[in-house]
């Protein structure tokens, strides 16, 4: 169901946004233990002027890089290295991400360690401004990199996810969470869980402030804020949500020295 619904989603986005895969700078693969992972890397227009943003970017279950890249990421912030990367087989024969620790061998989480890594080497990556974000499954893989690797990114922005039990991040980063009040493939009250979570964990929960129709900020001028985007769809991607994903991160770097 979660395919269909993502497929629709991104057909819709495909209408939307015009023909988005014209331009992928290239389709790269690695091996990670013996398994061959890949993804479609969209070079920073900005290369060689200095380190560059890096965005990683993880599909739903039952999609693929593909159709992801339809949310044009890339075209929302041109001078970013945006990167779609491709799941393997979770269940029923369908692609998807890891959502606890020690799931499948942590095979995702060291799929990212060794992108990150080879993406390094080709390009100047600004170690401050390297970001992740997902849709519904991808975004609780999203959610899971902040509780298992929260030195690594500067800010994190999940979409149509929910946190699994055991994944509880403990250090506060800046967290955009965009959710669908009618949302039956990820129930929204799980949503508002999630959300809860990042909310305490950022220490921000007095503090909101309105960001725009259905946005709201909390702790907003801090250094992990949570912005959240809610919208009376469905489990959907709306079309306006990677440019405020993209803002999002723009406003946020992390503090490697």
């Amino acid at each position: 169901m979660e395919k269909l619904l993502t497929h629709m989603c991104l057909l819709g986005l495909l209408c939307v946004f015009g023909a988005c895969r014209a331009s992928a700078q290239a389709t790269v693969q690695w091996t990670v233990e013996g398994e061959t992972r890949e993804a479609i890397v969209y070079a920073p227009t900005a290369a060689g002027s200095g380190p560059v943003p890096l965005v990683l970017a993880f599909h739903g279950f039952g999609d693929n890089m593909h159709n992801f890249q339809g949310v044009n990421l890339q075209r929302a912030w041109p001078e970013a290295a945006v990167v779609y990367l491709q799941g393997l087989e979770r269940r029923r024969g369908m692609p998807g991400w890891q959502v606890e620790q020690g799931s499948t061998a942590d095979r995702d989480l060291k799929f990212v360690d060794v992108a990150l890594a080879s993406l390094r080497e080709t390009y100047d990556i600004d170690d401050d401004r390297v970001y992740a974000t997902g849709f519904s499954n991808g975004g609780m893989f999203t959610y899971l990199l902040w509780a298992e690797r929260p030195d690594v990114f500067a800010a994190y922005a999940p979409v149509a996810a929910s946190l699994r039990p055991s994944v509880r991040p403990t250090e506060p980063r800046p967290v955009f969470h965009g959710a669908g009040e009618r949302d039956r493939q990820v129930e929204f009250t799980n949503q508002q869980a999630a959300i809860a979570v990042a909310v305490a964990v950022n220490g921000v929960g007095e503090d909101t402030a309105p960001c725009g129709d259905g946005c709201t900020t909390y702790g907003a001028g801090t250094s992990a804020p949570v912005m959240t985007v809610i919208h009376p769809g469905g489990h959907t991607y709306p079309r306006d949500t990677s440019g405020q994903i993209i803002a999002f991160f723009k406003s946020h770097t992390g503090t490697h020295p």
